[in-house]
């Protein structure tokens, strides 16, 4: 099967990502999470390996990672690895889920202030990306997101037409002409805040429905076979 990054960021879905591992590893994929400081306000990192009492690094990665002994004053040594990049190589598709709109701003405009955005920016644009926005409805709708979006669509694929102005015209666009990028649309629900309409993060099964797609997809799969060489390619370099 494939290796997957899973890419934590500060939305309340993040209470799923336990689950959402464990049907990952099911499916049968070798799984790695990146999350956001934000994110871990939702879920706890040792549920994810409980045979350990502390975070298992090789399997919640976060930014202070990136980093090693910086807080005991010790300093980048030559032949330190760079985590976003090694994350990079390792990875056959990188799944964002849920995706805040903060980090969806950060995607668009280049941001690249965490582990999490930093492999989004070095990220191979021959491997696939699934995105899964979660965010209020007031967020969702409001005009930076299309805007946001868009720019997505921009760096992906053929531009847009101005006729695809709202968030789900968008999404379509984006699913439609895109063969790198995909984008599961949120639900519309009673949302952890209180408000009632669009903004939750997609059902699980549709998470892991857009998975198996791209995997199984022809350039899905000349993606995971071509993988293994791809890597040397980026050691050598």
């Amino acid at each position: 099967m494939a290796n997957i990054l899973l890419g934590v960021t500060g939305s309340v879905a993040a209470i799923k990502t336990p689950l959402l591992y464990e049907e990952l590893k099911l499916a049968g994929h070798q799984v790695k999470v990146v999350a956001t400081r934000s994110a871990l306000y939702f879920f706890d990192p040792v549920q994810l390996d409980p045979s350990r009492s502390t975070r298992n690094p090789e399997v919640v990665v976060l930014d202070e990672d990136e980093w090693p002994g910086r807080d005991e004053g010790r300093r980048y040594a030559r032949t330190d690895t760079v985590l976003h990049i090694e994350l990079r190589r390792w990875a056959d598709l990188f799944l964002i889920a849920p995706l805040d709109a903060n980090t969806l701003a950060k995607l668009a405009v280049g941001l690249s202030d965490n582990c999490l955005t930093c492999v989004w920016r070095a990220w191979d644009s021959s491997r696939p990306v699934i995105l899964a926005p979660a965010m209020n409805t007031l967020m969702w709708t409001h005009s930076l997101t299309a805007r946001h979006l868009r720019q997505l669509a921009l760096d992906s694929g053929p531009s847009p037409p101005e006729s695809a102005s709202t968030p789900e015209q968008l999404l379509d666009w984006i699913n439609t002409h895109s063969s790198r990028l995909h984008i599961v649309s949120p639900e519309s629900r009673l949302l952890a805040c209180g408000d009632t309409g669009m903004g939750a993060m997609a059902g699980l099964e549709r998470l892991l429905a857009a998975v198996s797609r791209f995997l199984s997809s022809p350039r899905g799969q000349e993606r995971e076979d071509s993988h293994e060489t791809e890597a040397a390619r980026d050691r050598r370099e």
